[in-house]
């Protein structure tokens, strides 16, 4: 039980640091520097933490070379999913942007899951946890969009967009992918915590791998925002961000191996959602107080009767 209390935890974390890189961005103005400085300082702890635990941070040039390449993606596999959000969102609008990668995350993980694929334990997709999955993304729905129809609040239920509908569709479909990506990721460094035997060495490599590609971005595209770094109304917890996604990012590779893809993404849901629910009720990190509605309340109870069926039946 308590593997499922760490999975709902890191999953809080998840909106916690992306409320506190939304600050972080108005005072940076690029999103990709704020991505940047964020895995920075998530692999800046990771590394230390690798070095203090394990005495050296890069394995053995015949690891590295015996393994697939895929096995050090995940980083990158990361960033598309955070990048991709910010691509959706003037598109399809709030609330699909944050259901239409979930509907990928939860599709993907239950694929990688019946099939075993990398290198994943095979859970074989029966018609309960076929159910269950259901049940988690109608209980998704119904803490997340059905408050926006009901009680017209900051989600729109309908944007309004001039994409004509073929657009709205590849939009919608890009945005399953992304979210298939980010469980890709979570399997892939599932297994490279296996092969590392530390699951705080493949985080680090997921980071650092990230880190390197973001910066290429930041100065062949956004050079010329650095200098917003020196801003004086970025404060202390503004960097902090990185921190929150270094442990998520840390315990979903511990957790893997122990439940399976597919379980772990659906947790880390609930655990999103919760910690969602908890920056809007409390306005944490300067953000809107959006008080929670009992749709949302009903939700997450759908998501928890989900992952029951998923797991338990």
């Amino acid at each position: 039980m308590y593997l499922f209390a760490i999975g709902v935890l890191i999953g809080i974390f998840l909106p916690l640091q992306t409320a506190i890189n939304s600050r972080l961005r108005v005072s940076v103005i690029s999103p990709f520097i704020a991505s940047t400085i964020s895995f920075s300082v998530g692999t800046v702890f990771l590394g230390i933490l690798v070095t203090a635990t394990h005495g050296v941070l890069i394995p053995s040039a015949t690891l590295i070379s015996n393994q697939p390449l895929w096995i050090w993606l995940g980083g990158i596999l990361g960033i598309v999913f955070l990048t991709g959000n910010i691509f959706l969102f003037p598109h399809i609008g709030g609330v699909q942007t944050v259901i239409m990668p979930i509907l990928g995350q939860i599709l993907s993980s239950m694929l990688i899951d019946n099939f075993g694929l990398f290198y994943s334990s095979q859970h074989p997709l029966t018609l309960l946890r076929l159910c269950g999955a259901v049940l988690v993304f109608v209980g998704v729905i119904a803490a997340v969009a059905l408050p926006s129809i009901l009680h017209k609040d900051k989600l729109v239920a309908k944007t309004e967009t001039r994409e004509s509908p073929l657009l709205l569709f590849f939009w919608r479909l890009f945005g399953i992918i992304t979210g298939s990506l980010s469980a890709i990721q979570t399997a892939i460094n599932g297994h490279l915590g296996v092969i590392l035997s530390s699951s705080i060495n493949a985080a680090f490599f997921s980071f650092l791998i990230g880190t390197i590609f973001l910066w290429l971005i930041v100065l062949i595209k956004d050079r010329k925002n650095l200098k917003n770094l020196k801003n004086p109304q970025i404060i202390w917890w503004n960097w902090t961000g990185g921190l929150l996604g270094a442990i998520f990012v840390t315990g979903n590779s511990f957790l893997v191996p122990h439940l399976g893809t597919g379980v772990v993404t659906v947790i880390v849901l609930i655990g999103m959602i919760i910690g969602s629910l908890l920056v809007d009720h409390f306005g944490l990190f300067h953000s809107p107080k959006h008080p929670v509605q009992f749709t949302q309340i009903s939700g997450i109870i759908i998501m928890i009767i989900g992952v029951g069926i998923i797991k338990l039946l």
